[in-house]
C-alpha cells in the first residue's frame, strides 16, 4: 500500500531521515521502532504530508503522493495521530467524532439559510455513527464528557474513533501507548486489531512498548539515524546484532536488553 523509496528529511545540517526505503503491506500492522532519535516521527511526518520530504519519493497504491499535503492525504484515506493527542478539548467526544466527515452541509452559509432540513438530517447520521464508534472503542461513556476532561488513554481511543468516522485505509499511529495505563492500552490493541481484521484497516505503529509490539505487529521495522536497519519479526529484529549496537551500542552478550 506504502513504498517509500530513499527518502530523506534534512534540517540544515541534520538529516533526520537520511535515505530510508521501506514498504508497508495493505492489511498488516506493521511495527516501527528504534532509538530516541532514529527519524520515526519525522519519517511518518514526510510521509503524511506534514513536512515535506527534502528528496525520495512515497507511493500510495501505486500513486505518487509526495508532498502532498495532510487534507489531500486525508481524502485519499491516509491519515495519522500524534504521541501528544489532539482533541478539542472544549468539545464533547461526540462532537469530536461528529465534526471529522468533510463538505457536511452545514459548513455552507446557503444551508444554513434554506437547508435546515439536509442539517438536522445529516447531523443525525452522524450521531448515530459517532455513538457507534464510541461504543465499539467500548468508551460510551465519556460521550458527553469534554474531550479535554478525559484520561490520556482515553483521548487516544477518540483519536483512534476519529479515523472510524472516514474510509481510512492506512492509520500511522505515532506512540499511540505514551502515558497510557496498561488495561487503557490493552483496550487500544484489542480496537486496534479489530479494525484490522474486520474492517480492513492497515497500520503502521511507533510504540517503544516492545510488549504492545509483539502483540500486534508483524512485520517490525528498526530505524536508526535516519535509515531503515532492519526489518522482520520482532525475534528477529531483537537477535540483530545492528539493532542491538544501535540501542545499547553493545555486543550480543547484552541482546536480551533489547526492548527492555
Amino acid at each position: 500500500m506504502i513504498t517509500v523509496e530513499n527518502l530523506h528529511k534534512h534540517f540544515g545540517g541534520f538529516h533526520a531521515v537520511d535515505g530510508a526505503s521501506l514498504t508497508i503491506e495493505g492489511g498488516s500492522i506493521t511495527g516501527l521502532i528504534g532509538p530516541n532519535g532514529a527519524g520515526k516521527t519525522t519519517l511518518f511526518n514526510a510521509i503524511a504530508g506534514v513536512l515535506e520530504p527534502t528528496s525520495g519519493r512515497v507511493f500510495m497504491d501505486g500513486e505518487d503522493i509526495t508532498g502532498l499535503p495532510p487534507h489531500t492525504l486525508f481524502h485519499k484515506g491516509l491519515l495519522r495521530t500524534f504521541q501528544i493527542a489532539h482533541e478539542f478539548g472544549s468539545m464533547t467526544c461526540r462532537e469530536n467524532l461528529m465534526m471529522v466527515p468533510g463538505g457536511q452541509a452545514g459548513e455552507k452559509l446557503w444551508d444554513t439559510w434554506f437547508g435546515r432540513k439536509r442539517i438536522a438530517n445529516e447531523e443525525r447520521a452522524l450521531r448515530a455513527k459517532a455513538d457507534e464508534v464510541l461504543e465499539f472503542l467500548t468508551i460510551e461513556q465519556i460521550a458527553d464528557l469534554r474531550a479535554g476532561q478525559v484520561s490520556g488513554g482515553q483521548k487516544k481511543l477518540l483519536e483512534l474513533g476519529r479515523t472510524m468516522m472516514v474510509d481510512a485505509k492506512i492509520v500511522f499511529l505515532d506512540e499511540v501507548g505514551a502515558g497510557v495505563n496498561r488495561t487503557l492500552l490493552y483496550t487500544i490493541a484489542d480496537a486496534i486489531k479489530r479494525l484490522n481484521v474486520e474492517r480492513g484497516y492497515t497500520f503502521v505503529v511507533i510504540e517503544h512498548d516492545m510488549d504492545f509490539i509483539e502483540k500486534l505487529c508483524d512485520p517490525v521495522i528498526c530505524m536508526a539515524e535516519g535509515k531503515v536497519l532492519a526489518e522482520g519479526t520482532l525475534t528477529e529484529i531483537k537477535a540483530n546484532e545492528q539493532v542491538i549496537e544501535a540501542y545499547l551500542g553493545t555486543g550480543l552478550k547484552n541482546k536480551e536488553q533489547v526492548g527492555a
